[in-house]
């Protein structure tokens, strides 16, 4: 039997586990098992091992992407640039745990992304600065877009949200939400930006995905522009680290 996981704390909201349980029920991959494992400390990590010798493969959520660096014996290079991990391959093959670290959010992010974006879709504004806005900037930078950051309080380098008028949004027709404003249950809440300012060459992208259709992405609907939840994304991720995990078991 071979185990994967998810670790992270809490691990109420779990998306993977629905997933990848479905996935091995429909696909008939028999033999495997996929679990939640809601450490709160990233110390932790060595008694999970040690407790679960069938676990080959972990994803990895908030607020371990960062802290598990310090247990990985080598890390992909996207990863290491993002500087975050949210996939472990386990191999065992030499009789103890060897981890691999890799970042499938920076792939599911740019699949989902790249059949949308226009040619003058050359400026970005990226709403937050914290984990998952590190992916989306790896990825902005490899597609060769030009992006800003915009955070509540002042911080070196981001712009704010007073800062924000029309003529910003004109010159930066890619909107790209890595807050969790907007996600159930706060599903009131969005990122507070002039939406009037927005016009049908624009593009909202958000990464939350529960609701489908957060406020963000309904009022830049209402002004005509492309809007695209984190579903496919969501998706994308998942399936590469299905890829991650195999690829390491052959």
């Amino acid at each position: 039997m071979k185990i994967y996981g998810l670790i992270g704390f809490p691990l109420s909201h779990s998306f993977s586990k629905r997933y990848f349980s479905d996935k091995f029920e429909t696909e008939r991959i028999h033999n495997c098992r996929y679990e939640l494992f809601p450490i709160e400390h990233i110390d932790e990590m060595p008694q999970l091992l040690a407790a679960q010798p069938d676990l080959a493969g972990l994803n990895v959520t908030i607020p371990h992407k960062v802290s598990v660096f310090r247990f990985l014996n080598r890390i992909d290079e996207a990863a290491r640039t993002i500087g975050a991990v949210n996939c472990i391959a386990i191999d065992r093959s030499s009789g103890h745990p060897e981890l691999s670290g890799y970042n499938t959010d920076a792939f599911g992010f740019e699949q989902s992304l790249v059949p949308l974006l226009k040619p003058h879709h050359q400026n970005a504004l990226i709403f937050g600065n914290g984990g998952a806005a590190k992916a989306v900037k790896f990825v902005l930078g490899k597609l060769g877009i030009r992006y800003r950051s915009v955070v509540r309080q002042p911080a070196a380098g981001c712009l704010t949200y007073s800062e924000l008028d029309a003529g910003l949004l004109a010159t930066h027709p890619l909107l790209i939400n890595t807050t969790p404003l907007g996600m159930s249950p706060q599903t009131h809440t969005a990122p507070d930006i002039p939406y009037h300012a927005l016009t049908p060459d624009h593009l909202a992208y958000d990464l939350v995905y529960n609701p489908e259709e957060t406020l963000f992405l309904s009022h830049a609907a209402k002004q005509g522009s492309a809007v695209k939840n984190g579903l496919d994304m969501l998706y994308l991720q998942a399936e590469e680290a299905w890829r991650v995990w195999n690829q390491h078991s052959h």
